[in-house]
């Protein structure tokens, strides 16, 4: 089994808050087992175009309870090609890295399999993304401040919603996942909530908002997944307003909020877990896994599963939704 030396980190796609306290638990596992640790700036980019730098404690010094990434992130389309996989391979060989840690969702993943397997590079990933849908943890970095950040949002939106008597529909980040959705829908109450993973059809949202109409209910929220097949929120207005025209509505879109912010006291004690556990596990040979916690036990999935596979919504917890709001 060769012997790690030097280690490369980078983090890749979107931005999740506990990205840092991850890169900060490599930098002190590395120092633990005496590996250098060289973080590459801006995902795939920087590891195709050299843009490296050493991290030592004092480079991670106080940033465990910062959001974003110290590292930059970026999407590399050169990254998908051959050719830039070979000019990638190359510079890890000019600076002599033995493997390599990449944070990030699934694509990331994608990319850190193909070149492992290309040029026989251990590579270990971390799941970094708020969408909580990579197969193989119960939860990804990032994915708790998320919540949070939205109950935050959802609660002073309900206060003007009851002051009014408006209906809020709130769009949520969620592409092809609706676990921000359902969590944070439950988390404020929502009178509805509309996630990719559970169809919903036109006639089922308005009988909902037929039964508050009844019961003089005429404020609320409906927390929508942004990937939802009704389309979104605008479309969600669309159809509430035609066929209840006298319906007050507002729609807020929260977006990229969802991603900034300090990490939560979760998401940092998971991102320095998972992060120590990915120096380790290559010190002891593991490679092309993904890292994650089930059930609160440290996991190593292969990272051809991770892809394969998405996490599944949790059943009960949507039936629970069903049940609690209109």
């Amino acid at each position: 089994m060769p012997t790690i030396k030097k280690i490369g980190v980078l983090t890749s796609g979107g931005d999740t808050p506990g990205m840092n306290a991850a890169i900060r638990a490599i930098v002190k596992a590395g120092n633990h087992y005496g590996i250098e640790i060289v973080g590459i700036q801006k995902g795939f980019f920087g590891l195709i175009h050299d843009k490296m730098q050493s991290l030592d404690s004092r480079a991670v010094y106080n940033i465990i309870h910062r959001g974003g990434t110290i590292l930059k992130s970026a999407r590399c389309e050169e990254f998908k090609t051959k050719k830039g996989r070979e000019t990638a391979n190359k510079v890890v060989k000019k600076n002599s890295i033995d493997a390599l840690i990449l944070i990030g969702g699934d694509g990331t993943l994608t990319g850190g399999k193909l070149f492992g397997r290309e040029f026989d590079v251990p590579v270990i990933g971390l799941p970094g993304t708020i969408d909580n849908d990579l197969y193989g943890t119960d939860y990804t970095i990032g994915y708790d401040t998320a919540v949070n950040t939205v109950v935050t949002a959802v609660d002073k939106i309900r206060d003007t919603a009851h002051s009014h008597d408006r209906l809020f529909i709130v769009e949520v980040m969620g592409r092809d996942a609706g676990f921000i959705a359902l969590r944070s829908g439950i988390a404020t109450g929502a009178e509805k909530i509309l996630i990719p993973e559970a169809k919903t059809f036109k006639e089922d949202l308005l009988e909902s908002l037929k039964k508050g109409i009844a019961e003089d209910e005429t404020s609320g929220i409906i927390i929508v997944a942004e990937g939802d097949d009704t389309g979104g929120a605008r479309e969600v207005e669309k159809i509430v307003r035609d066929r209840y025209p006298d319906y007050d509505i507002r729609v807020s879109i929260l977006g990229h909020i969802q991603r900034g912010g300090a990490p939560s006291a979760y998401d940092r004690v998971l991102a320095s877990g998972l992060g120590y556990q990915a120096v380790k596990g290559l010190t002891e040979g593991k490679r092309d896994v993904m890292v994650g916690s089930i059930n609160r036990q440290i996991v190593f999935t292969p990272l051809d599963k991770t892809i394969k596979y998405n996490s599944p919504i949790n059943v009960e917890l949507h039936s629970i939704a069903e049940i609690l709001g209109l």
